[in-house]
């Protein structure tokens, strides 16, 4: 039996719901608006008042840099041989080695790179974008949103891609004429005045290109947005040849349309930007400001703390893992959660409750190098993002380097959740092979053009063990104040110690947060 009109409408709306709970599965942001104004005013720091951050990544540098400045004596402990944290780029003759000791070593052209971590930043995050200007990290625009890219359900349309743009088109063009048909025969639940259904059906009519009867057709004007099946040219036979409707059964059965939402989205709307080079030339503009004060190869294993300040026991790999103690009066820890409640920290339970209370998501990121540009070549995509319901879930084309010759990057998977998991379980070679398996099925060019790749598994990261912090509902209104309360004499900082949970921009509010409170502690105002 075929669905009523009422029955389409509602699935739509339902699909709303079920694309933000993807889109939260995703990104995992609470982006929005930050309220960043500027650096904080730490006046009054008392000389000779020593501070240890635990920590080199974002929130961990910039809170270092901050402190200096308001004239405390820092020092930064940081686990890796490197600063910047899940703020990282990997070149050819990079390598990564992850939980069971499988070492992957980057093969990239000179030049291409892929951000395993971050990969984007939005218009609104404020304090990010204020470090990169003070910091000198050039940044330039990310393309989130390509008309030419393609959504893709194998189930659907035969197994074949559809671009964004046809797709679209028709998708609002048979939404459109629903909705005008139910308003013109009053099947609408709520009556409407004779003045808002005319408004009403003029807006439907404008924005699903309908024609006098309120249908939505094939035709030039329907083709104007959807693209030409011939575009117009000069000559004799200059004249643009309209394209085929995709069927509206099809449209709305598949579920395409949910990839459309997703970049309505606060988080994800333009402009986004990334730093040019890659995203670790942010990681790289705070290790320039703090640098001196960054010890690497330090493994922490115990942080205690009495009325006269913090001591923090570590293994030194330095110097063949030498077991080393570091005093200060004060500590900022910036260590992910999951590794932080493995260790001897001696807070308070309430902070040990809030510590074990939030785990952390397993993502992958999958960097695919391929021979030449195809996507610009064959396809004309430059830029944005492909979505499919495959496991791989997204294929987002390089924002830079448009017509070059030669090799180039692309992501050809990222994903959380269940896809996650199963992706982690594989070695990272798998990995690589399963991502080109499914993404030849939206580019057919693959096989031929591949040439190597990486596939990074955050939960099998020894240094963070997860991608980002996963807060429930439950978890945040039992623990959230609890954490980000100074304890005594220990303050934590990081993206999970926010709001903006799985962003840099949480990682840099966080940080100013926490060193806020320390220094109100410091000069005796908290």
């Amino acid at each position: 039996m075929e669905p009523t009109r009422r029955q389409l409408l509602t699935r739509i709306g339902v699909a709303a719901g079920s694309v933000a709970m993807y889109q939260a599965m995703t990104t995992l942001g609470h982006a929005a608006g930050t309220d960043f104004t500027g650096p904080p005013a730490l006046a009054g720091a008392r000389p000779g008042t020593t501070v240890l951050v635990l920590g080199a990544g974002l929130s961990g540098m910039l809170a270092a840099y901050e402190l200096r400045r308001a004239g405390y004596s820092v020092r930064v402990l940081e686990f890796q041989n490197r600063s910047g944290g899940r703020n990282i780029s990997l070149r050819g003759g990079d390598s990564l080695t992850e939980l069971g000791g499988y070492t992957q070593k980057c093969e990239f052209s000179p030049g291409n790179y892929i951000n395993p971590g971050p990969w984007r930043i939005p218009y609104h995050h404020r304090a990010i974008l204020h470090y990169c200007k003070a910091f000198g990290v050039a940044l330039e625009p990310f393309i989130e949103v390509n008309h030419n890219a393609y959504l893709h359900d194998p189930r659907s349309f035969g197994g074949k891609p559809q671009r964004y743009r046809e797709y679209l088109g028709d998708f609002t063009g048979y939404t459109a004429e629903l909705l005008a048909k139910a308003i013109n025969q009053n099947k609408l639940d709520q009556p409407v005045t004779a003045d808002e259904k005319a408004e009403l059906l003029k807006a439907m009519r404008m924005w699903g290109l309908l024609d006098g009867n309120y249908s939505y057709k094939k035709g030039l004007e329907a083709s104007l947005r959807r693209g030409y099946d011939k575009p117009p040219t000069a000559g004799i036979n200059g004249a643009p040849t309209p394209s085929d409707l995709l069927a509206r059964d099809e449209i709305m059965k598949s579920g395409l349309y949910q990839y459309l939402l997703f970049n309505m989205s606060d988080d994800v709307q333009t402009t986004m930007f990334q730093p040019v080079g890659g995203m670790d030339m942010i990681g790289k503009g705070f290790a320039r400001q703090v640098g001196d004060l960054i010890t690497h190869n330090i493994k922490v294993t115990n942080i205690h703390q009495d009325t006269s300040g913090v001591t923090v026991t570590y293994a030194d790999q330095n110097h063949g893992g030498a077991v080393t103690q570091a005093k200060a009066d004060y500590c900022v820890c910036t260590i992910p959660l999951p590794v932080l409640s493995q260790l001897d920290v001696q807070v308070s339970n309430e902070m040990k409750e809030a510590i074990d209370a939030v785990p952390y998501a397993s993502s992958i990121k999958i960097g695919l190098e391929f021979k030449r540009r195809f996507w610009e070549e064959d396809e004309a995509i430059y830029g944005g993002i492909t979505f499919t319901n495959l496991p791989i879930s997204v294929m987002s084309y390089p924002s830079t380097g448009y017509f070059s010759k030669g090799p180039a990057v692309m992501l050809g998977g990222y994903m959380f959740g269940p896809a996650a998991y199963d992706f982690a379980g594989m070695t990272p070679q798998e990995r690589v092979q399963e991502a080109l398996k499914q993404g030849a099925q939206i580019h057919k060019q693959y096989p031929a053009e591949f040439s190597n790749g990486v596939g990074v598994a955050w939960s099998r990261m020894p240094w963070t063990l997860g991608c980002c912090s996963m807060w429930s509902e439950q978890a945040r209104r039992a623990h959230y104040k609890t954490l980000v309360t100074m304890d005594g004499r220990i303050v934590l900082a990081g993206e999970h110690a926010s709001y903006v949970g799985c962003w840099q921009e949480g990682a840099l509010l966080s940080s100013l947060a926490a060193i806020t409170q320390l220094h109100q502690r410091a000069v005796g105002a908290g």
